[in-house]
């Protein structure tokens, strides 16, 4: 009976686990936060807007420290300076809103007018349009009516029937009490938001430095110097950001309020404190800030000029403030992405209101700076932060991953423009291509995965075929070269060519090892020594077997180069291979390139002597340097370059 041949052993897949009880606790933590600010909203914004504005203050209470005052009355001095602007702001908010309530009923029935002139013209248009689309319908026939005019007016009433019998209706009187509930309610709730906001600020600046210590006990006492640094660094960078952006916002505010007091649209400076309060609205703020002033314009001016130089005024303010100032002024983006502004605005002003909208894009900044300090709010910067979710070598592995040749060589083609090609190589595709090895010998991937990784990377290595590499590794030995040799006066420094030896197409053989992507790592070097004049020809690791390295074409090889993208553990099979290789190609030095470097064999001078290369490179940078120099060194021999 025939012996049943083995089994062949399947790569161990980890198991996905369920959630565990951490996690659980974490999504309910995030649901009693959300519950929490939505119920305590009545003493958390106002809480919130103190904090927000302790930020603000901060540097002018810093500056008059600078100056010699004292911390209390430097705090003391600044809350009234801040105290008596929104007292001088709120003041002529009022007499702004008071001077257009007696007119809005004169301005509504002229906006009214204008809107059902403007209807009526275009009704009339769209008639006559529709009456030419008839007649070509028609074949040019023109249509008439059967009807005679129609009768106009009303049916006269006769004095037969009852006479309509008038009533008036009436409100009760209002008692004093009643009358000052009604008026006086609107304006003591806000007031008293602005003192607890006023007075929280104060406290806070006061005792900045004991809540600064607070927080370092909280976060981190056992690491002062890293928390110490990271509650330094938001403060100033969340303080310079408020206060810059306060500076834009009441410019801005300004410079809307005087263009709409040229162009002769009431109520100027309301509408400009409006525009620089709802710039703190993203996206949004501008256009809802620019519609009561274009409806005014229309309510004042007889034809249409100053509705459209209204809305050009807004246009240009917000593209310029927006475009302009705000990158020049920051230096760099908010850091925050485009998504996480739209859903921070939806979820604040859910959470809070119409307030929520003019604080979602502070305090998701917060948020942000803190992801990106405290390691266990991570994921607070990874979500709302504009920082790039995978690093360059993850997406390449990613998009291998996905055989997405396309898109790989698309971000190939973005690092290039900033980097030169062995930059690209070393930094990006080999140490995504190593996170490939390492997940292939783990087990995680299977042959089929394996084999599209590696048919990805070697197709992305063939599309970067036209790009050059003059910022490579042998651009710096030429300049090297150049710099240690001095010309005669008044001639010219040239370089010899490499020689014809160097040129050849087999000059440097570039063998992969027994890896899956082991190959892709030797078609990047011999992609790059051509790029560099010398002549590279890509062996698989199938050429260099035991069996087919006898068939391997000895004339005019100069160098062997080796790939090794994991080889941990002992090396033997590269120890054999090159002992194959010196027996068929006597003399010729070899070069072990492990991408990216391998300790075990860096740091063991006797496994590199037990493996017998002359050279061992960590990057194909160096792995370039080392064959160029080689080329110029044209007595070059296996002692000497080992030395490299």
């Amino acid at each position: 009976m025939p012996a049943t041949p083995p089994t062949p052993q399947r790569p161990h897949v980890p198991t996905v686990q369920p959630p565990g009880l951490q996690t659980l606790l974490a999504v309910l933590l995030g649901v009693v936060v959300v519950v929490a600010l939505h119920l305590g909203r009545e003493v958390l914004i106002p809480v919130t807007l103190a904090m927000l504005l302790s930020f603000v203050l901060a540097p002018i209470v810093d500056g008059l420290r600078r100056l010699g005052i004292w911390r209390a009355p430097a705090v003391l001095l600044t809350s009234f300076m801040a105290l008596a602007a929104v007292l001088v702001l709120s003041a002529v908010i009022g007499l702004e809103l008071a001077s257009l309530a007696d007119d809005l009923p004169r301005y509504a029935i002229a906006v009214e007018q204008k809107v059902e002139a403007a209807r009526t013209v275009a009704q009339r248009q769209l008639s006559g349009v529709l009456d030419n689309v008839g007649r070509v319908l028609n074949h040019g026939t023109r249509s008439t009516s059967a009807d005679g005019p129609g009768v106009t007016g009303s049916r006269p009433t006769t004095g037969d029937g009852p006479q309509p019998v008038l009533v008036e209706l009436r409100s009760p009187d209002l008692s004093p009490l009643e009358l000052a509930g009604r008026y006086l309610t609107p304006i003591l709730s806000p007031l008293a938001t602005a003192i607890i906001v006023f007075v929280v600020a104060v406290f806070v600046l006061l005792q900045r430095d004991d809540l600064r210590d607070r927080l370092i006990r909280l976060a981190g006492a056992t690491d002062l110097h890293r928390t110490t640094t990271a509650l330094d660094d938001a403060a100033r960078r969340l303080s310079r950001f408020f206060l810059l952006q306060l500076g834009l916002n009441t410019g801005y505010g300004l410079v809307i309020g005087l263009g709409l007091f040229v162009l002769g649209v009431p109520g100027g400076l309301l509408w400009g404190a409006l525009a620089g309060l709802m710039r703190y609205v993203p996206f949004v703020g501008g256009i809802l800030a620019a519609v009561p002033p274009i409806l005014l314009a229309a309510a004042v001016d007889p034809g249409w000029t100053a509705v459209l130089w209204t809305a050009v005024l807004f246009l240009v303010g917000e593209a310029l403030v927006g475009q302009v100032a705000e990158p020049v002024v920051f230096a760099h983006s908010t850091g925050l992405s485009p998504t996480s502004v739209i859903m921070a605005a939806i979820f604040w002003g859910w959470i809070w209101g119409p307030i929520g909208l003019i604080l979602a894009m502070p305090l998701t900044l917060c948020l942000v700076v803190l992801g990106r300090h405290v390691e266990r709010l991570e994921f607070l910067d990874v979500i709302l932060g504009d920082q790039p979710a995978l690093t360059p070598p993850e997406r390449f592995y990613q998009r291998m991953l996905a055989g997405d040749r396309d898109e790989a060589l698309d971000q190939a083609e973005q690092l290039l423009k900033e980097r030169s090609l062995t930059s690209f190589y070393d930094d990006v595709a080999l140490k995504g291509l190593r996170l490939a090895a390492v997940d292939a010998e783990r087990g995680v991937l299977t042959q089929e995965r394996l084999d599209l990784v590696a048919g990805a990377a070697l197709g992305v290595i063939a599309d970067l075929t036209s790009h050059g590499d003059t910022n490579g590794a042998a651009k710096k030995v030429k300049d090297r070269d150049a710099s240690q040799t001095s010309a005669p006066e008044g001639m010219a420094l040239t370089l010899e060519p490499l020689p014809e030896a160097w040129r050849s197409e087999r000059a440097v053989l570039c063998v992969a090892g027994r890896g899956p992507l082991d190959e892709a790592a030797a078609a990047m070097l011999a992609q790059l020594l051509s790029k560099n004049d010398i002549g590279a020809a890509l062996l698989p690791h199938a050429a260099v077997a035991r069996d087919q390295v006898g068939s391997l074409e000895r004339t005019g090889v100069q160098m062997l180069c080796i790939s090794y993208l994991e080889i941990s553990g002992s090396p033997a099979h590269l120890r054999y291979l090159i002992r194959r290789l010196r027996q068929h190609l006597p003399g010729v030095p070899v070069l072990v390139g492990l991408w990216p470097a391998e300790e075990a064999v860096l740091s063991n001078t006797g496994m590199q002597a037990a493996i017998g290369a002359d050279i061992y490179t960590t990057s194909l940078h160096d792995a370039v340097e080392a064959c160029f120099t080689a080329a110029r060194t044209t007595d070059a021999t296996p002692s000497a370059l080992a030395g490299h």
